[in-house]
């Protein structure tokens, strides 16, 4: 895994995707949570064909400045740039366009862990 490897992810916004569905707000643009999710798999993308089939990357943690509204129908494109690699810890520099402009930007953190203590913990964790 090296810095400069590049992701990217589309989307078009759909009903399912907009602010009016998580309740309060009656706006039918591209919601925040959603706008994430397709940040983080142009972050995955990147680095899809480089992890071991022992090893799953998790997201750790996400900076985002949502910059403008996308409305219902309209196609949003997010790319990725692996910018650090520090032992399992891997730093992205994320952005997105909606077809008229630049609507988000950010960094992205996700850690390499192995899959099979992943879903041990996991299922110890659903026993309790």
């Amino acid at each position: 895994m090296y810095p400069g490897l590049m992701g990217k992810s589309e989307m078009i916004v759909r009903e399912e995707d907009l602010v009016s569905r998580l309740g309060g707000v009656t706006l039918d643009v591209l919601s925040t949570p959603r706008l994430i999710q397709l940040l983080e798999s142009a972050a995955v993308a990147a680095i899809q064909g480089f992890i071991g089939p022992d090893q799953i990357s998790l997201g750790t943690l996400v900076k985002v400045r949502h910059l403008a509204a996308t409305p219902l129908g309209m196609r949003v494109t997010a790319h990725s740039v692996l910018k650090e690699v520090d032992d399992r810890r891997l730093v992205f520099r994320i952005d997105a366009h909606d077809e008229l402009e630049k609507v988000a930007e950010g960094e992205h953190e996700r850690v390499l862990v192995s899959r099979e203590r992943f879903i041990d913990k996991v299922e110890k964790k659903k026993a309790r």
